[in-house]
């Protein structure tokens, strides 16, 4: 697809948890006190799973062999609370939240690679907290928490990328398969952060008409797809007027070598990037509006390429991009809707309306599947399927194109 190259993308924490990782004083703990944590390399034991809700200090000691994170996740697991990160080995560090009533789960990370170690439940209760500090640090916390969603994005890809990779080039094409599209969703919900980097995004994720159309050599993902899925004789490529097979050759083991490795460096420039003061100036520079975008951008990458089925052409797992850009845009939305319902009456009423069309989405994209239970491919999909679609993207972009200027007001 054409892709935007704007730095903005995915959130990283719910309306009811902005003010979590708020600055605080010890001495405002809530009655629970300072939880101990033990990371290892296996294991991430907090000393308690309940608590009271108010200011809760994590001390976290590193026993493992490797440097380590600790996350405080929200009840989806997904949204990050507060995180602490580069633990060494034998050295301890806090991380120090504002905890509202709720559900969440805490983790570590050995390594800073993967999806972590000991992940386990632990609950808060007692009454609201209300919002401490100014609204310019709460909106640098919103920044700090997206810059940490998006290096946590980018460590499980890392991994992912590996086992895909190494099925693809030794030959194992059914397991490649399956961990294409779920490799990918980690990519779909920080994606322009990559394309915001020159050609990191087309030698990651360019279709091949793209690649064809800028006169690029065409390698990662979809290159990849081809090889996994070879096309008909009769197919034609996504511009839907090259035939499949023409100037096409399925790769020889060495070439899918070099693909393969060609990936993982391309990920792991990737994952050099966002642990740099690089990525972090560049965050603090658009602030909560490229947040904000961010949230317009990936519904755009739905509009414009998953909803015609071009994306994923050869494998049909265009739902699981579709349903990744859908979850990050709203979690992008998730991080600044405070900020547009403290505007006014008139931001409220857009924040209730653009709320109402992400779940209309939800409904409809559950009806096909999930990331975690699967996806119907998309050649399923009737032409009724992909009207609803189209209407209730359009429904929400309509709403959600106004929320970057009302939080800016």
């Amino acid at each position: 697809m054409n892709r935007s190259r704007t730095l903005a993308a995915v959130a990283a924490v719910g309306l009811s948890a902005l003010a979590l990782a708020g600055c605080v004083a010890k001495t405002d703990a809530a009655a629970s006190g300072a939880l101990t944590v033990s990371s290892t390399d296996s294991a991430c034991d907090v000393s308690t799973a309940a608590a009271t809700s108010g200011t809760l200090t994590f001390d976290v000691t590193n026993s493992g062999s490797d440097v380590s994170e600790f996350y405080l996740l929200a009840d989806d697991g997904l949204r990050i609370v507060g995180e602490v990160e580069n633990i060494a080995p034998g050295a301890s560090r806090s991380l120090t939240v504002v905890a509202q009533p709720g559900d969440y789960y805490t983790l570590c990370k050995p390594g800073m690679v993967g999806e972590g170690v000991g992940k386990a439940a632990f609950s808060v209760s007692g009454e609201k907290i209300a919002a401490t500090g100014d609204d310019a640090e709460q909106k640098q916390k919103a920044v700090d928490l997206y810059a940490a969603f998006v290096k946590d994005q980018v460590e499980q890809l890392v991994p992912a990328v590996d086992a895909f990779t190494t099925a693809y080039a030794s030959g194992d094409d059914a397991t490649a398969k399956q961990l294409f599209p779920t490799t990918r969703a980690f990519y779909e919900r920080i994606e322009p952060v990559a394309e915001s980097l020159g050609d990191l995004d087309p030698r990651i994720d360019y279709r091949e008409v793209d690649a064809v159309a800028e006169g690029l050599d065409w390698t990662g993902f979809h290159r990849i797809e081809k090889d996994l899925w070879v096309p008909a004789q009769d197919a034609l490529n996504a511009d839907g007027e090259t035939p499949a097979w023409k100037d096409w050759q399925p790769s020889t083991p060495a070439e899918r070598q070099a693909y393969a490795d060609q990936l993982v460096a391309d990920v792991a420039e990737l994952n050099t990037y966002v642990h740099s003061q690089d990525f972090l100036d560049a965050l603090d520079a658009q602030g909560i509006g490229g947040i904000s975008n961010g949230a317009i951008g990936l519904l755009d990458e739905v509009a414009t390429g998953k909803i015609s089925g071009e994306e994923d052409w050869w494998s049909g797992t265009d739902l699981y991009d579709f349903a990744a850009n859908v979850e990050g845009s709203k979690m992008a939305f998730s991080l600044v809707q405070d900020f547009a319902t403290s505007s006014g009456d008139k931001g409220a009423a857009l924040v209730t309306k653009i709320q109402q069309g992400y779940d209309d989405l939800d409904a409809s994209l559950a009806a096909h599947g999930s990331l975690t239970a699967g996806f119907v491919n998309y050649s399923q999909l009737t032409e009724a399927d992909k009207r609803e679609f189209t209407d209730l993207i359009n429904a929400l972009a309509e709403p959600l194109s106004q929320l970057t200027s009302t939080i800016l007001e």
